[in-house]
């Protein structure tokens, strides 16, 4: 959302500036997470006209269904930045069981001077044109790339709409004025790609969105060996476009961003593909992929990041044996920052290697920070720094990095499940509900949502409604063992002891046929009262190198043993109770 032109809105000692999407206070910017903002923005254009929950709910989640918690968690959250009471309204007057008004004195007035400008540009998916989708890949792979190439140019002046939010259009019959305004891009790029009889075509388009017109157009042809200079080409005739300046070390770093081989560079792309699916068989073919493009070009950082990311993820989504995964996944790391130590992923692949694997929280936030440095727009970093503050128990930093990946990503499901957790984690269980149900409402299939969902549901004392989202999440996830253990961690909180040590039969049995995360065994221990047992299969957890064990810190299902000395010393083995 923004507001037409370049108006801005005093009210207090604050100035909403709609086209930076930010609330200023006495010079401060004010955090506030994008629907958030999205909320302050309707009820401040609104100033003094009641606004309807429903009509609230329609403007901000146009698309989806939600809940009125999340409307009312966006509220509680603008009650907070703006230093209110609800009993003691300044700005916003709550009108019971019909919606809100915004109540404070509103000036429009002439933007800051002081603010500095930004340009948004959004990436449609390339449209494949050629026969048959067995080039769709190319297309998705090119798109992703524009969007990275883009989004290391100039951060400070460039904004670029991550990839997750852009792949939704594919395909859309929407216009491109309206695109361009849900996103509040100045301009969008439309790209078509025809590849056939070895032959490869791009048509590329820079839009202004405001009117409509194509303020730059070009197409190219070759054969698909020299498509690899094309996406430094177009990123940075892209930005010439917007009138952005590019410094010599800026295109240095984006010329060796890519292998020169072709093959290798197709076979990268096939790897994205498959690992964005996010399934056991996509992660596996993904492996396939990143480990055939490193063997055709040893010194191809991204692919050596892509692989290393497949291995670690594979222990969180698979289930996959850390002590086969962790040696892989870190050889891959360290291949990947040696061959391009300037490349925000191979910094992001290694932060999250030292976060899972090597419980050195302190090398794997220097990593993570490294890469944002290297490039702001990476929304993987943002997320990935969020999920590490987050266990550490720095909730308002973990906010403020789900905040901006929802900011780089919006219709990204895992951005929310992030802000989910770390509600959780902070004991605000209405809010991890709030954000896990528009994780769902973005991605109805995605386990982790329903898992976030499930958590939240049996915390407020739901235990049926978290059942509901355990059955669903299995079934969208039948292979991963985190969906059973919740399932009998919930039966215990809600008093069925019985249907809970029958989950606890279910996942010893699995355990002797494969690798079962042995704390998955100890959380249900944990809720059915039995401490020793979860002690034991706790330290069973730490010496096969049980990667869940991060969450031992913050996790408030692990309390009952909060207290207890030998898992104070169990986390002090780990290396969680050092100050990170």
């Amino acid at each position: 959302m923004s507001s037409p032109g370049q108006v801005q809105y005093q009210f207090g000692s604050f100035r909403l500036i709609p086209t930076e999407k930010q609330l200023i206070r006495d010079g401060k910017a004010v955090p506030l997470q994008p629907k958030v903002f999205d909320t302050l923005l309707l009820l401040v254009e609104s100033q003094g006209r009641l606004l309807e929950k429903d009509e609230l709910l329609k403007r901000l989640w146009p698309d989806s269904f939600v809940e009125e918690v999340a409307l009312a968690h966006n509220i509680s959250q603008l009650r907070k930045a703006l230093d209110e009471r609800s009993d003691q309204a300044r700005f916003i007057e709550t009108v019971p069981k019909r919606g809100y008004r915004f109540i404070a004195p509103v000036e429009s007035v002439a933007p800051a001077t002081a603010v500095a400008s930004r340009i948004t540009v959004a990436v449609l998916p390339f449209e494949n044109l050629g026969p048959g989708d067995d080039r769709e890949y190319l297309a998705d792979g090119f798109t992703e790339e524009t969007i990275a190439t883009l989004g290391q140019i100039d951060p400070d002046r460039l904004s670029v709409i991550g990839r997750t939010s852009m792949m939704a259009y594919k395909r859309t019959t929407k216009a491109l004025g309206e695109i361009g305004r849900e996103f509040g891009a100045e301009f969008l790029v439309e790209s078509s790609v025809r590849a056939e009889r070895g032959k490869m075509r791009i048509t590329s388009r820079l839009i202004r969105t405001r009117d409509q017109s194509a303020v730059w157009t070009a197409s190219y042809d070759g054969e698909p060996a020299s498509v690899l200079e094309f996406q430094r080409e177009l990123s940075t005739t892209i930005a010439e476009q917007v009138r952005l300046r590019l410094s010599p070390e800026r295109l240095g770093t984006l010329a060796r961003r890519h292998t020169r081989n072709a093959e290798a560079y197709d076979l990268y792309m096939r790897g994205l593909y498959f690992s964005n699916r996010h399934s056991v068989s996509g992660t596996q073919r993904a492996i396939e992929c990143f480990t055939r493009a490193t063997a055709l070009d040893p010194e191809y950082a991204l692919a050596w990041s892509g692989l290393a990311n497949a291995y670690s993820t594979s222990t969180i989504t698979n289930d996959a044996p850390p002590s086969s995964m962790a040696p892989l996944a870190r050889e891959a790391a360290r291949r990947a920052v040696s061959a391009d130590a300037n490349l925000a992923a191979a910094q992001t692949s290694l932060g999250m290697i030292h976060f899972w694997f090597d419980w050195n929280w302190l090398a794997a936030e220097a990593a993570l920070r490294s890469a944002i440095q290297l490039d702001p727009s990476y929304a993987v970093a943002h997320r990935r720094l969020g999920i590490l503050l987050g266990q550490t128990g720095r909730h308002t930093e973990a906010h403020a990095c789900a905040g901006r990946t929802q900011e780089l990503d919006p219709l990204l499901a895992m951005h929310y499940v992030l802000s989910a957790q770390v509600a959780f984690t902070g004991r605000d269980y209405a809010a991890a509900l709030a954000f896990a149900r528009q994780a769902i409402a973005l991605d109805p299939e995605l386990r982790s949502g329903r898992h976030q969902s499930a958590q939240a549901y049996e915390r407020l004392g739901e235990f049926e409604l978290a059942l509901n989202e355990l059955d669903l999440a299995a079934r969208f996830s039948p292979d991963n063992g985190m969906s059973l253990s919740l399932r009998g961690y919930v039966f215990a909180r809600a008093g069925r002891a019985q249907e809970a040590c029958e989950v606890l039969s279910s996942l010893q049995a699995i355990s002797h046929e494969r690798y079962i995360p042995p704390s998955f065994i100890a959380m249900v221990y944990t809720a059915v009262a039995e401490q020793q047992l979860a002690l034991e299969w706790l330290e069973h957890a730490f010496e096969v190198h049980d990667v869940h064990l991060v969450r031992l810190p913050a996790d408030p299902k692990w309390d009952p043993l909060r207290d207890h000395p030998q898992f104070r010393d169990l986390l002090q083995r780990c290396g969680f109770l050092k100050r990170h």
